[in-house]
């Protein structure tokens, strides 16, 4: 079955041997002439083009300028932050080395550069949980360009996670005074605070390092820097976070104060509070039944029903916004509307006695009202 395989030498001979043989070359000359007859792009195509330096995938990011850094040693920046970017920090770190070894061989002078290579491999070695050679790079990128706001940063991330809080707060803070719209280090003050208040006690100011002045130069000059699309993306984040944390506190003080205002009797000012509530978020159903009892209170009857209609569109078994209605229906003189809301009351919950009690009252004057109309009917 199958070829017929050549036997090994000292295997015997003959025309068996000769016919083996024989089979053999032809197989071996048909695969070379199926070879040839293959289009491009077979795999021994593409060995020829690798062999040849030819790849498919992308390499022209190699070659962006990096600062005033020679192109060999841009390229090795540029791979490092792609490895990174894709979460490679151990290789991406050996980029950064080559980079940086590199700059001294070549005897390159770019405070900048240098700056930004060892605060790229103090990267590295956070990602990889290795603080202290994190900072030892930060420390050595701060030398270069003080007040750099990134390798500040990441030093005050790597004493923090070596549970060396004071400094860290410290570097937050120096961040902060650089870009106050630095979430993260805005976050990890108020944390740190926290710890160094148990740890230190009520003097735990007292007992940390001097917090630099960042120059007034050094502020400026980061304002002015042109920031990247991520840098841009990651603000509108955070100014979108800050406004939703904003008005959610405003919501929340607007409404407790139309409580208040509710249990002081102060109706048309918990009306105002809470019209304002619903400009926050309009789609609050206990904002309109809210509303609706102080409208209620200061007879204004249409107003209260269309605060109720809202209210159980948002939400249909609303036991309150079916009782303020029939309450609204009962000072329009609707009565039969306001037993047919009561009556929906006490099928969500047979056990609300207000609702049992003002159903009677409703259905005596509904009876009174058909009574009444029945007589005038006559009349005329």
């Amino acid at each position: 079955m199958g070829n017929t395989q050549e036997k090994p030498p000292g295997s015997g001979g003959g025309a068996g041997s000769h016919r083996s043989t024989a089979a053999s070359g032809a197989n071996l000359q048909n695969r070379r002439d199926s070879e040839k007859k293959v289009v491009n792009g077979t795999p021994r195509e593409k060995g020829k083009q690798e062999e040849q330096g030819c790849s498919t995938e992308d390499t022209s990011y190699l070659d962006a300028p990096a600062g005033a850094l020679p192109p060999h040693l841009a390229r090795l920046k540029n791979e490092g932050n792609r490895l990174f970017k894709h979460g490679q920090f151990g290789d991406a770190l050996e980029k950064y080395t080559q980079a940086i070894d590199g700059c001294e061989e070549a005897g390159v002078d770019s405070p900048e550069d240098l700056c930004i290579l060892y605060s790229n491999r103090a990267a590295c070695y956070l990602k990889d949980g290795n603080s202290s050679d994190c900072i030892q790079d930060c420390n050595q990128a701060l030398e270069l360009q003080p007040f750099a706001l990134k390798p500040l940063l990441r030093r005050a991330m790597a004493y923090e996670s070596l549970e060396r809080y004071r400094k860290a707060y410290v570097d937050y803070k120096t961040v902060l005074q650089i870009d106050t719209g630095v979430q993260a280090a805005h976050d990890s003050v108020h944390r740190i605070t926290k710890m160094l208040i148990e740890q230190d006690g009520p003097g735990w100011r007292e007992k940390l390092p001097e917090i630099p002045v960042v120059p007034l130069s050094v502020q400026q000059q980061h304002r002015e820097k042109p920031i990247s699309i991520e840098q841009a993306q990651a603000r509108a984040a955070r100014a979108a976070h800050e406004e939703a944390r904003r008005k959610e506190a405003h919501y929340t003080l607007l409404k407790q104060e139309g409580n208040n205002l509710v249990k002081n009797g102060l109706f048309q000012e918990a009306v105002e509070k809470y019209s304002e509530c619903l400009s926050i978020k309009p789609d609050e159903c206990v904002l309109y039944t809210n509303r609706a009892v102080c409208l209620l209170k200061l007879k204004r009857f249409e107003e209260a029903k269309q605060d109720c209609d809202s209210a159980l569109q948002l939400d249909p078994a609303n036991k309150k916004a079916f009782y303020r209605r029939a309450l609204a229906f009962k000072g329009l003189q609707d009565y039969l509307s306001a037993s047919s809301d009561l009556q929906e009351v006490l099928q969500l919950d047979p056990n609300i006695r207000e609702a049992e009690q003002e159903l009677e009252v409703v259905t005596g004057l509904l009876r009174q009202s058909l009574m009444d109309n029945a007589a005038h009917t006559r009349r005329v």
